[in-house]
């Protein structure tokens, strides 16, 4: 792993968040998503190397509504940069690790995405997750 890529944060509605975070960070929001496959929309922000990635659920019924109806909005995930998704899928599942999908999916911002189930790591949702092209 290269890096933290991106945190992930929950929130119930990015009409509300993105206002928020831009006075919080000082920067522009550069990017809003829809991740079909995920129901989320997302909008992310670059904070000196790293993102901030914020997520509203698109299904009363998908990850992220289920999470804030939870745990409330926050941290969902801290995602890490990798240049081989697949190598570093492997490496992890030797070392024990369970993985939430067998091969990397296609997630927002240009990037192949893995997750790494919570009970493994402490109670924190990692991604892995490698640039495009």
């Amino acid at each position: 792993m290269l890096k933290i890529e991106h945190i992930g944060i929950a929130v119930k509605n990015l009409e509300t968040a993105i206002p928020l975070y831009e006075k919080l960070l000082n920067s522009p929001c550069y990017k809003k998503e829809v991740v079909a496959s995920e129901n989320v929309t997302t909008a992310f922000f670059v904070q000196g190397p790293n993102k901030i990635e914020l997520l509203e659920s698109t299904n009363p019924e998908g990850v992220i509504a289920r999470f804030i109806e939870k745990k409330g909005e926050g941290i969902h995930h801290i995602a890490f940069e990798t240049t081989d998704i697949r190598a570093e899928m492997t490496r992890l599942k030797k070392e024990g690790f369970i993985l939430l999908n067998e091969e990397p999916k296609m997630g927002a911002d240009n990037k192949l995405v893995c997750f790494l189930h919570p009970k493994g790591t402490m109670g924190t949702l990692i991604e892995l997750c490698q640039e495009i092209g």
